[in-house]
């Protein structure tokens, strides 16, 4: 392989973290001022902020790696200026806010998956997302900690609140394959030791999320059915929605400075 087409490789992975960061950023900021009460509502206004940080991170490196093979794109164009196909971001980080159980347990998953891969990250042979990872990692320990409070509260909570959880962890099992599945260029990544090897983590994974829901009184789901995709840029119809609101402003008034 070529230097460029190495460094292609890693523009694009780069900009897929991102994708998956700035996505469930935004999802998370759908809460402000609708949290079940105000301590949580600016609690989950700053777990928004994290993400969205993240993906700052991750765009600000994707733009140098840009310039380096010719593209010549800024932070924003990645953020603000491409369409939902161009997008790559893990399916599950799109899906609909839903109420706050099912947003509690999107979380945990996440969070969980999110603790693991983040820590590989840390050991990447490219210092520069092994230092995004180093800054990311107390945020995400946070995270998970958060998560995993709210599953036990709402899962061994009311009945109400029990069936919630459990409705919500059957709908969202099925999105969490695609989350450990890997595409040729991950792989030639994770051969050179710069990307994380993912379908690594979810025996992990799959113990820690099995310990909190069985502690919270939950069932884990036993359905095969999977939804995948997204990093081949097929999603659902709920990211066209969500980038119209968030790329509303930069599209309407572009080259505007703050």
């Amino acid at each position: 392989m070529t230097q460029s087409n190495s460094k292609q490789d890693l523009l694009t992975y780069t900009v897929r973290l991102g994708d998956d960061a700035i996505i469930l950023g935004h999802r998370l900021s759908e809460w402000v001022s609708y949290g079940p009460f105000l301590e949580e509502d600016i609690a989950l206004g700053n777990v928004s902020l994290d993400f969205i940080g993240h993906a700052q991170m991750y765009y600000t490196y994707a733009a140098t790696l840009s310039n380096e093979v010719g593209d010549k794109k800024a932070e924003d164009d990645f953020a603000y200026l491409r369409d939902e196909r161009e997008f790559q971001n893990h399916i599950i980080h799109e899906l609909p806010r839903g109420d706050f159980a099912y947003s509690v347990v999107k979380q945990l998953l996440i969070d969980l998956y999110n603790k693991h891969y983040i820590e590989e990250l840390k050991s990447s042979n490219d210092e520069t997302l092994s230092a995004i990872a180093a800054k990311a990692a107390k945020e995400v320990t946070y995270h998970c900690r958060r998560s995993k409070e709210w599953t036990l509260r709402l899962g061994d909570g009311t009945e109400e609140s029990h069936l919630k959880m459990q409705r919500a962890l059957d709908d969202l099992w099925g999105y969490t394959h695609e989350i450990f599945e890997q595409d040729e260029l991950e792989l030639r990544l994770v051969a050179q030791g710069i990307a994380v090897d993912s379908a690594s983590l979810k025996d992990k994974w799959f113990d820690d999320v099995k310990a909190i829901i069985e502690q919270a009184t939950l069932k884990l789901p036993t359905s095969e059915w999977a939804v995948r995709g997204g990093r081949a840029g097929y999603h659902t119809e709920n990211l066209g929605h969500l980038l119209t609101e968030m790329q509303f402003v930069h599209r309407s008034f572009p080259g505007a400075k703050w």
